[in-house]
């Protein structure tokens, strides 16, 4: 059987060309693009609300087709479909909309998988706490990047399955599956052998870098607030610089996402380290996001945000050979060995509670977001006398700095390389089919109730609105409006003609009026027996005889 999962597609989610670059674009793009090139199944599931964004995800995947591969379309009104594939993926943990339309289906008919990246939002969070209260099922995952980020998704959930447990009384069980499977990165797509050396060659004529002096090399989004802030860094440098009395060059390869910042980031730089040329450059052009690595000696990310949870850009680092200096923090507690990889700086925040002003404020919007991380950002101290001494020991021992960073590139290519990465997503939806077949049902959906207590069939919740309800004992004859021309006008007329795929075919409809007029008068149930073969027929007839009635074509006649 083959293992594979839909993939819920909006380009946004996949896509690295856009101007505001973030972690989660680059993860997807890597992510879509291994699946199409290493992922085992023949098929490949689109799940998307068009057939327009499924030819956008035909075109998006073309250039990574390496085999012939069926390219199939699951269209979002549609979720009964989702059991070919067996497993829907989603690019973020809210998923708890996707496990209710399912409950209108049946339960069992495919696994629900999501991917955890940014944590901190309330609306991430409130998506966490939806995991508790939805009807996830044992054979559903979300998939944590880090074991830093698994560890505050079942802080969360504790959490709130003690609340609701106060306040309503029992014990929520947690169900959802969290397994833990980092980012990937494409290792063979930086350059290698004297491909890298050639590029190290040329970016450094053209950057006026000469070949002996040191590169220290930062690539992300260029924000104090979101992912780290530049000071503790251009100071640590500025001590290196004293000290081994190099020729440091500082490459910060990003975009500066508030322009307020821009003076900041670069007049900083000057003020706490003078000594060191400080070169900026923009990461989001491909050209620099793949080749930049090939001019530096070492790497440096001192991230001290609370919206990342696992970091991309220190597996680029060691997938191209280079020592990582990084926070001691995050999912970079997991990826970067201290003094294997490179070297790990102690970070140290406020004791709990310290922040409850903030986080209220968040909560009722006198903060957003960014002020949010930029107050907890100015909360969070990252050593800078140890980053000062692992840069001085990496600047001063090129053995050192070779070691280090052959181990990182064997770490990468063993551990984060996308094709191992998708292997692992892979057996994990194995996993999920294996329990779906006999695991006992969270929840089953009882006959006659909601399947969504909070969404359920307008005409259920409203149902004493009307004076009367639909029936199989009554009967429906002809209408005075039955004419070919008065038919032919409620056909066409937008909005008598509104709904229509969502009721029987007007050939069906033809079908029907032809044997009322044949037998003067037939039952509901009547024409239920001859003219429904499933549930959704049924739904549709229903439709399509009040639909008849309202506007006269046909009567109930008592």
């Amino acid at each position: 059987m083959d293992i594979t999962a839909a993939v819920l597609y909006n380009k946004e989610g996949y896509d690295t060309r856009g101007q505001k670059l973030l972690g989660r674009h680059s993860a997807g793009e890597g992510f879509l693009k291994s699946l199409v090139q290493h992922g085992t199944a023949d098929s490949l599931y689109c799940y998307a609300d068009s057939g327009t964004t499924f030819k956008e995800f035909c075109s998006h995947i073309q250039p990574w087709l390496q085999q012939p591969r069926k390219v199939r379309w699951i269209p979002t009104e549609r979720p009964d479909l989702l059991s070919q594939p067996g497993t829907i993926y989603r690019p973020d943990p809210i998923l708890s909309q996707i496990v209710w339309a399912r409950r209108f289906v049946d339960q069992r008919a495919y696994s629900v998988c999501g991917v955890t990246h940014t944590l901190g939002t309330k609306y991430v969070m409130e998506a966490i706490g939806d995991l508790i209260t939805a009807p996830m099922q044992p054979w559903d995952a979300l998939i944590c990047t880090s074991a830093a980020a698994k560890t505050a998704v079942e802080g969360a959930l504790r959490e709130w399955s003690e609340y609701l447990a106060q306040r309503n009384g029992g014990q929520p069980e947690i169900l959802v599956k969290l397994p833990v499977i980092p980012l990937g990165v494409d290792c063979s797509a930086f350059p290698q052998g004297m491909e890298a050396v050639n590029s190290r060659r040329q970016l450094r004529q053209e950057l006026g870098i000469s070949a002996d002096d040191i590169v220290v090399l930062f690539v992300g989004r260029l924000t104090f607030s979101a992912k780290a802030h530049p000071v503790p860094m251009y100071i640590a440098l500025e001590g290196a610089a004293q000290q081994t009395k190099a020729k440091i060059h500082l490459i910060q390869a990003g975009w500066i996402e508030d322009p307020r910042e821009e003076p900041d980031f670069k007049n900083s730089a000057q003020i706490f380290c003078p000594s060191v040329n400080a070169i900026f450059l923009d990461g989001r052009k491909p050209e620099i996001r793949i080749n930049i690595w090939s001019a530096a000696d070492i790497f440096i990310s001192l991230s001290d945000n609370i919206q990342e949870t696992f970091g991309l850009t220190p597996i680029e680092a060691m997938a191209n050979g280079l020592p990582a200096i990084v926070s001691d923090w995050n999912g970079y507690k997991e990826s970067v060995r201290h003094e294997i990889d490179g070297f790990r700086i102690p970070t140290l925040i406020p004791p709990p509670e310290s922040c409850l002003d903030l986080a209220l404020n968040y909560l009722d919007d006198s903060l957003n977001w960014p002020t949010y991380m930029g107050h907890t950002s100015l909360a969070t101290a990252v050593d800078i006398d140890a980053c000062t001494r692992a840069l001085c020991e990496l600047i001063e021992n090129p053995e050192l700095r070779k070691q280090m960073g052959e181990n990182a590139r064997q770490r990468a290519r063993e551990i984060y390389d996308w094709k191992v990465v998708i292997a692992a997503y892979e057996q994990l939806w194995r996993e999920l089919a294996e329990i779906r077949v006999g695991a006992p049902e969270s929840a089953p959906v009882k006959a006659g109730k909601p399947p969504y207590p909070l969404g359920d069939d307008p005409f259920r919740v409203l149902g004493h609105y009307a004076t009367r309800t639909l029936s199989n004992e009554m009967m429906l004859s002809l209408g005075a409006i039955v004419t070919p021309e008065l038919l032919k006008q409620v056909q066409t007329i937008w909005f008598t003609s509104f709904g229509d795929d969502r009721r029987i075919s007007v050939s069906i409809q033809m079908e029907i009026l032809d044997t009322i007029k044949q037998e003067g008068s037939v039952s509901v149930g009547e024409v239920i027996r001859r003219y429904v073969k499933n549930e959704q027929e049924l739904a549709y007839l229903y439709r399509t005889m009040l639909y008849l009635v309202k506007f006269g074509i046909l009567v109930i006649s008592h």
